[in-house]
């Protein structure tokens, strides 16, 4: 598997045990996921969005609230970080070299 898969992985886990997670480690998560997702778009070519709907936007968010977050969003904003990672890498693995 590749580091991308195995994040997604961690992100699903993460998010299947949402209630167990620490602020921290959510916080850990949620940035390494924007993190992941812009050096994505920049491969891919994929542009961001500054509009209020960019779903960067929202997982900073999320993990600048990490410590009041409700499990039921910790999981919808894990589940999503790894919805847009996938995306993004099935976009870069048909792109030819």
């Amino acid at each position: 598997m590749s580091l991308t898969t195995d994040f997604i992985a961690e992100l699903i886990r993460a998010a299947n045990e949402a209630d167990r997670l620490t602020p921290f480690e959510v916080k850990r998560l949620l940035n390494r996921s924007v993190a992941t997702i812009r050096e994505m778009r920049e491969q891919t070519g994929v542009p961001g969005s500054y509009r209020v709907k960019d779903v960067v936007i929202d997982l900073q968010v999320a993990a600048a609230r990490a410590d009041a977050l409700p499990a039921n969003e910790i999981r919808d904003n894990l589940l999503d970080a790894a919805d847009i990672i996938r995306t993004l890498k099935i976009i870069l693995d048909g792109k030819p070299s």
